[in-house]
């Protein structure tokens, strides 16, 4: 009779075996392919200057935003490993992680729209019933405001406070 143990050990190495036959009867020619595009990758960046897509700006603003969520869901982590902590607090800590982590999802989201529809870069934060959006764009167009607060307002059925600021 099998137990867990052996029923593992002969799935991993059973594994093991099909990936070590797959490498050793894989063509030479991919391998060297693979290699030769890599440090040609390496020498054409080493030649042309690197090309940010993304404002520095905007990127700032997601690593602070960031920053604050981590930080707040390692304290959320810290009440509920804590073994003084009340089965109350424990849930309430672990609801409000529920909460960030679905708002960090509907702000990625809203960016992922507005670059997919209107083609511009942003930043998005999200809280309550306020949402701020920034745009990378030196010209302020009242039009294009209205655009952004309708796609986002389309998303939700109460009203959103939505404010659209551009910055360069």
């Amino acid at each position: 009779m099998i137990n867990k143990k052996n029923l593992w050990f002969l799935t991993l190495f059973s594994l093991i075996l099909v990936l070590s036959v797959y490498y050793v009867t894989m063509p030479n020619e991919l391998l060297l392919t693979n290699n030769s595009t890599t440090v040609n990758k390496t020498e054409d960046t080493k030649k042309e200057e690197v090309v940010v897509n993304e404002s520095d700006l905007l990127t700032s603003l997601r690593v602070e935003s960031d920053e604050e969520v981590s930080k707040e869901i390692e304290d959320l982590k810290s009440v509920i490993a804590d073994s003084k902590s009340s089965v109350e607090e424990k849930n309430n800590a672990f609801d409000k992680m529920k909460s960030l982590n679905n708002i960090k999802a509907e702000e990625e989201n809203l960016q992922n729209k507005i670059k997919d529809e209107l083609k511009l870069s942003s930043f998005v934060k999200k809280t309550e019933d306020n949402i701020k959006v920034v745009i990378k764009s030196g010209k302020h167009d009242v039009e294009l405001a209205n655009k952004i607060m309708r796609l986002i307002q389309s998303d939700y059925d109460k009203k959103m406070y939505i404010s659209v600021e551009f910055k360069e």
